[in-house]
Parts: C-alpha cells; sequence; structure tokens
C-alpha cells in the first residue's frame, strides 16, 4: 500500500474512532445534560454536535466539486436550539454530517489528495482540507467527552483506560 492510501485509511478510521469516543460520551447523558452548558460561556454538548452536524454536511456534500461553506448552512444558527429540538433530532443531524464525511472519505482515491478543494473561497488540497476538518472534530470530540465528564460526575464510566489500569491494559512487551 502505497502512503497516500495508507492515509486515506487510516483518516478513515480516525474520523469513525472520534464519532464512536462522543458516541459513547453522549450516551452516559440524560436529556437535561445534553442540553445543559457546563458554565456560563460554554455550550451545550447538544449544541457542540449541531455545529459539528453542520459543519461536516457542509464540507462533505459535494467535496470535490463545490465551495466546503455551502450557502445553505447558516452556522451562527448551529449555536442556537430552535423549538422542538430533542435528542433525537440533534443525533440525526449528527449521523448525517458523518454519513456525508463517510461518503465523500469512500470516493476519494489516492491521487484525489492533492487535488484543490475550496472553503470559504480559500484553496487547500484534499489533503489540507482532510486535516482541518481531523482537526476540529478532534477539538469538538474532546469538548463533548470533557463536558459529558462533567455533567456525570462519579457516575462517568471512562472511554479509555482506566485509571490506574495502564499496565493491565499494556500487557507483556513483546519487541
Amino acid at each position: 500500500m502505497d502512503a497516500a492510501a495508507h492515509y486515506l485509511e487510516d483518516i478513515t478510521i480516525q474520523c469513525r474512532k472520534l464519532k464512536e469516543l462522543a458516541d459513547g460520551a453522549v450516551a452516559q447523558l440524560t436529556d437535561q445534560q445534553l442540553f445543559a452548558p457546563t458554565g456560563t460561556e460554554s455550550n451545550s454538548i447538544a449544541i457542540v454536535m449541531r455545529h459539528v452536524a453542520g459543519n461536516l454536511r457542509s464540507r462533505f456534500t459535494d467535496f470535490l466539486t463545490s465551495d466546503g461553506e455551502k450557502p445553505d448552512r447558516k452556522r451562527d444558527l448551529e449555536f442556537e436550539l430552535p423549538e422542538g429540538t430533542s435528542r433525537e433530532t440533534v443525533i440525526a443531524d449528527w449521523d448525517l454530517g458523518f454519513a456525508r464525511l463517510s461518503e465523500a472519505l469512500a470516493q476519494l482515491t489516492p491521487a484525489d489528495l492533492l487535488r484543490d478543494v475550496h472553503i470559504r473561497g480559500e484553496r487547500y488540497s484534499v489533503m489540507q482540507a482532510l486535516n482541518r476538518a481531523l482537526a476540529h472534530l478532534s477539538y469538538h470530540t474532546g469538548q463533548i467527552v470533557a463536558f459529558g465528564k462533567q455533567h456525570r460526575g462519579a457516575q462517568w464510566r471512562t472511554l479509555s483506560i482506566p485509571r490506574g489500569q495502564s499496565e493491565q491494559f499494556n500487557g507483556p512487551r513483546r519487541f
């Protein structure tokens, strides 16, 4: 496998892992916790999810052929909760955003990585746009997990190696 094919395979895996991590946090939350900010200047997890969903939908719909900032995206509205917003609608939008990302990634070939795409009129290589999306997704996934942990407190179920159990997880080392 060449480096470009390996990159496409790995970025697909990393995006899937980030979604699974965020989904694992959201699954632990009550509706109240999902919609409650952790502080006066913080967004709720639902709002972070709405923002990520809007970003992914915009960036990865017609990824190679249209600007990544679609004319119908209303970014500022992603930070509001319209009447009738529920856990189900937030998750449906979230899943749609990730579906657009997955579809776009599945269609890419190694030769596409150096093609140009545009976001808000600015030129990026496909690889740069994907790295930008991965960084954005990582940032917001971290928020979702941290906010979820704050909400759940002692009831939080770890999504990675539990504290004090690294040695058990690592097992015997073989070189």
